[in-house]
């Protein structure tokens, strides 16, 4: 096989899908978009949780049930450029849509569709351009580039929230953080200010995505068989079939996915409760919770770059193991700290010690978790098939969306038990355990290339 042309131009093309897409995360998912739909677009915040929860959910199943199937579909197809302009179509039309989401709207399942639609876009676009990881560099270099970009990710991200934040997300006054009125003239009556972060995230994307698709290549060759789509799927279908049968005699892919199920879960949990948690526990404001954030996504873009850098010193595995144990140190932090303690230690009245380890915590989240998911990423690319990369990363996919409802689940069960908001994190101590468990049987270095042969052998002429 040719060693693929490996070049700074298309490492940083691919830097910018990182940067493009990381928008819908930050200013939709999780600081803006979603609580204004809360608060401002359903008709109660109650309402509004309860549609949202749901609109996730369907989401995140579609997601997972189609994945590893188009991931398969994609392999056996050959090219995953057509994919990830298919899916980047869905990506902006979801959403530029947004935009019409305007204060007690009607139209509220079509503001969750469109939503959905362009989630599924990220999700589905995500898969196809992390196949492209090991075309890159050498082996001992993807490490470093998964984690750079990951770090270039969270950064855009960082910029994109303070755009928003400082000229054009309105509050209850009609004013931004900074005391501005809307940028353009746009009327904070309305909040086309808040509404604008939808129109702003496509354009965001359709901009700097530019660099991906001028810079990487294509990676995949056209199959045999041409471009008729029913042997393609037939195809696709047979081969993801073989892959599934076949896990069994890849253990280490097997506990690989399994541990990645769960801790990946628990950080999901972590990032989902996090801001409710300060509200609730130590009664933080808006403001707080946002500079929390941004505190969680500069640390995040930080230690992405320096886990890259351990990453290739010492492999994924090592980086993982210390991800995850930072993180049960948080969860352990918070489960025992609230306005009256820290750490189980009775504090003053009005101790402000509780918001500084709070704070800390929320950088120790940014940092073990976007080093996390970056050596995950390079983690999965040494257990994957190398032939069949989109699809390993379509199960990935799958892993990752198979159990989302268990967090949630556990920390609201465990809640109603114990009475109390700060006991009911716990359960993702017992998730980010199993997953550190389930590592024990993950090799570093992944299968061979001459077992995944011979599981493909038997239908090779099928």
């Amino acid at each position: 096989m040719a060693r693929p042309p490996y070049g700074n131009g298309r490492v940083w093309g691919w830097y910018f899908f990182d940067w493009a897409n990381q928008p819908y995360n930050t200013l939709l998912l999780t600081f803006i978009f979603a609580p204004y739909f809360a608060s401002a677009v359903a008709p109660d915040p109650v309402t509004g949780q309860k549609l949202w929860g749901w609109m996730l959910t369907v989401t995140g199943i579609c997601i997972a049930l189609l994945a590893p199937l188009l991931g398969a579909i994609a392999d056996s197809a050959g090219p995953k450029r057509p994919w990830i302009y298919f899916w980047s179509l869905f990506y902006v039309v979801g959403s530029f849509a947004l935009w019409w989401a305007v204060p007690e709207a009607e139209n509220l399942l079509f503001v969750l569709v469109v939503f959905g639609i362009g989630m599924v876009g990220l999700e589905f676009g995500i898969i196809f351009t992390n196949a492209i990881l090991p075309s890159l560099g050498p082996r001992q270099e993807i490490g470093r580039i998964s984690g750079t970009g990951w770090a270039f990710g969270y950064a855009g991200g960082v910029i994109a929230l303070a755009v928003m934040l400082l000229f054009l997300a309105e509050d209850d006054t009609g004013r931004t953080l900074i005391g501005l009125e809307p940028a353009f003239g746009l009327d904070p009556e309305t909040r086309e200010g808040t509404r604008a972060v939808g129109p702003f995230s496509a354009l965001w994307y359709v901009v700097f995505v530019i660099p991906f698709f001028l810079l990487v290549p294509e990676t995949g060759t056209r199959r045999a068989g041409g471009t008729a789509l029913a042997p393609i799927v037939r195809k696709g279908l047979r081969d993801l079939w073989r892959t599934l049968r076949g896990l069994p005699r890849h253990p280490s892919l097997l506990a690989y996915l399994g541990s990645s199920m769960f801790y990946r879960d628990a950080l999901n949990g972590i990032y989902a409760f996090g801001g409710i948690y300060a509200a609730g526990v130590l009664g933080w404001s808006i403001v707080q919770i946002g500079v929390f954030g941004v505190v969680a996504a500069i640390a995040g873009a930080i230690f992405c770059w320096i886990g890259g850098r351990a990453d290739r010193a010492f492999g994924p595995k090592p980086v993982i193991v210390t991800c995850i144990v930072a993180l049960i140190g948080v969860c352990m932090v918070v489960v025992s700290t609230d306005r009256t303690m820290l750490l189980g230690v009775p504090l003053t009245a009005g101790s402000g010690l509780p918001d500084i380890a709070f704070f800390i915590c929320g950088g120790a989240i940014g940092a073990a978790g976007g080093a996390l998911q970056a050596a995950s990423r390079t983690m999965m690319v040494r257990q994957a098939n190398p032939a069949r990369m989109t699809e390993a990363f379509g199960l990935y996919a799958l892993s990752g969306k198979a159990t989302s409802f268990l967090a949630p689940a556990l920390i609201a069960m465990s809640t109603q038990a114990f009475d109390s908001q700060r006991l009911g994190v716990s359960p993702l101590i017992g998730l980010l355990l199993l997953g550190l468990i389930l590592l024990i049987w993950v090799k570093p270095e992944g299968e061979s290339e001459s077992s995944w042969a011979a599981t493909m052998q038997p239908d090779r002429d099928a």
